[in-house]
């Protein structure tokens, strides 16, 4: 009889945990956000499943500080979130360390433009939250993709018909978003994508795989790097340096490797690789003494850590390792500057394929070691002592993430895996060399890649490797392909984040007002299908772009910006 009845008690469970829409949104990025609310307002049954916190992924994160390149090629939901900011901020109450006044007319708070771009983050967060409450979007927070490719996903053919949770949760759908930042539903679905960087000869680029070269900005102290290229702050001292040793006794191979040199062979110029460019979390700062908790230092802080660091310092380094970008109430959003700053370089290289636990212990290594830094900054006798002056004049805020220690949520996953569609997304798009006909949005961004390693030159120093920042000068457009897994693959999928994009390429494409536009474009283009009961691949571009610029995306490429040819000698003859 208990056997009955335990029997019925897991049927009944199971039937509970069942649930059908007609939009399923795994992931509760901007992305994410902006697919959920788009497919509401058409008028289908949508959820939106948000397996870490907070809701809006980096914008709600610290990501306070909108990197947009261009303002004017943002619309649509994306622009909307934005208006919603300002909005909130027209609030008197909410400006409590700072005036509005003292932040009007700030490239962030323009005053002739209905946006706001600077803001705290558990101001998105609020903003994110209201939106979706009043939208009448269900949130399902916390629930995670079964990470399991036999498992988690279920197709008939090439169509996901239902995806599991870790939780037992059953989530069927018409159609599917994956806006995670790693592109787990779209792994777990069968989708092709990759990792790492190709090489420059697999896209005829010019800018992808290695690049010890043309690494030039945020690296560490060589002579090498000193000459008429050089970016005109670089301090005068370096042409003096002899570059930092990279052994444990200096001058001692035998005595091992500092943390952070990798000493791997970094590869021949322009090849591909398996690495990711680095991560770390964008942190919120405050110098309001009101308001600050000051750093402190971890229980397992190991001053060989940041050794690197301190011999950068003795070099000839004279600047601030850090990007402190302003935010409201006497606030900043705190990015990785120089040599050696908040990114673990070579600290992710397992994250994107990694499963939960994997992942959490990387998180864990990042905030160890970026609390460590900041608390160096602050206090160590080895950092020059105006630094650490400026550095201790600011800390924490009380107000943002409470809950965590005031530490950020969400690490910056600059990138993890992409996806490869019948459309790959290149430098040649960014560039304009070529412009998709499919247009659901634009980019304009840098092509931006922080550094992925740190080895060792024929010199026998320490360097770093990977960062390029080129301007695409001026919108690009993004193809409907780009975000559209091949039809074979899978057929009611849409791929906003991870989208079909080398490296380079993608490092343009990442931003987050970027994957707004394109979450918002998705959840257009899997109502129509829906509607229609064809294929995602089959949506007609037409009537999309239709849809599109009503909702108010920008999709064309203003004439004066191209198409053009590349300049001569900017691709190779062979190719």
């Amino acid at each position: 009889m208990r056997l009955m009845i335990a029997c019925s008690l897991i049927l009944a469970a199971s039937m509970a945990t069942a649930e059908r829409y007609d939009v399923v949104v795994y992931g509760g990025s901007s992305g994410g956000v902006a697919a959920a609310i788009q497919a509401a307002r058409m008028g289908q049954s949508v959820v939106l499943i948000a397996h870490t916190r907070p809701i809006g992924g980096l914008t709600s994160s610290g990501l306070g500080h909108t990197d947009w390149g261009r303002r004017d090629a943002i619309g649509g939901v994306s622009l909307e979130f934005y208006e919603r900011v300002r909005v909130y901020y027209d609030d008197p109450e909410k400006w409590i360390y700072e005036e509005r006044e003292d932040y009007l007319g700030t490239q962030h708070l323009p005053v002739d433009h209905p946006g706001q771009w600077g803001f705290e983050p558990h101001a998105a967060e609020a903003v994110f939250e209201a939106w979706l409450e009043e939208e009448g979007i269900p949130v399902l927070k916390g629930e995670r993709l079964l990470l399991d490719r036999e498992t988690a996903v279920e197709k008939d053919g090439a169509r996901i018909t239902a995806i599991l949770m870790e939780s037992g949760l059953r989530i069927e759908g018409r159609a599917f978003i994956d806006a995670t930042y790693e592109g787990d539903l779209m792994a777990m679905a069968g989708v092709s994508y990759t990792v790492g960087r190709e090489s420059n000869a697999q896209y005829r680029e010019v800018y992808n795989g290695v690049q010890k070269a043309r690494t030039h900005n945020h690296v560490l102290v060589d002579p090498r790097f000193w000459d008429s290229e050089r970016t005109p702050d670089a301090p005068p001292e370096w042409a003096l340096a002899e570059g930092v040793d990279p052994y444990v006794i200096p001058g001692d191979p035998e005595s091992g490797l500092l943390p952070g040199v990798h000493g791997d062979d970094p590869g021949e110029e322009g090849a591909g690789d398996h690495r990711v460019q680095a991560y770390c979390y964008r942190l919120c700062l405050t110098d309001a003494p009101e308001n600050r908790v000051p750093f402190t230092k971890p229980d397992n802080y190991d001053e060989q850590t940041y050794e690197l660091l301190f011999r950068n310092f003795e070099a000839g380094e004279e600047r601030i390792p850090w990007l402190p970008q302003r935010m409201p109430n006497r606030k900043n959003d705190t990015n990785n500057r120089w040599g050696v700053s908040s990114n673990l370089i070579g600290g992710n290289y397992d994250y994107p394929e990694g499963d939960y636990e994997t992942r959490a212990q990387i998180e864990q290594a990042h905030r160890d070691y970026q609390m460590g830094f900041m608390w160096t900054l602050a206090n160590h006798p080895r950092v020059p002592e105006e630094m650490r002056a400026v550095i201790s004049e600011w800390g924490l805020p009380k107000d943002e993430f409470a809950d965590n220690g005031h530490w950020p949520y969400q690490i910056y996953v600059r990138e993890a895996r992409r996806m490869v569609g019948a459309y790959v997304h290149t430098e040649w798009d960014c560039r304009r060399y070529r412009i998709a006909e499919d247009s659901i949005g634009l980019g304009s961004y840098n092509m931006d890649s922080h550094n992925v390693q740190r080895y060792i030159t024929e010199d026998g120093f320490a360097q770093n490797e990977g960062n390029i920042e080129v301007s695409p000068g001026g919108p690009y457009a993004i193809s409907y392909r780009a975000i559209t897994p091949k039809q074979e693959e899978c057929e009611n999928l849409l791929v906003p984040v991870c989208v079909s994009s080398s490296h380079i390429a993608f490092g343009s494409i990442r931003m987050e007002p970027v994957f707004m536009i394109l979450g918002q474009s998705a959840a257009t283009a899997a109502v129509m299908a829906n509607e229609a009961g064809i294929p995602v691949q089959e949506v007609p571009y037409e009537e999309l772009a239709k849809r599109l610029k009503a909702d108010g995306q920008f999709l064309e490429v203003p004439e004066q910006f191209g198409p053009h040819p590349p300049p001569e000698g900017t691709i190779p003859a062979d190719f």
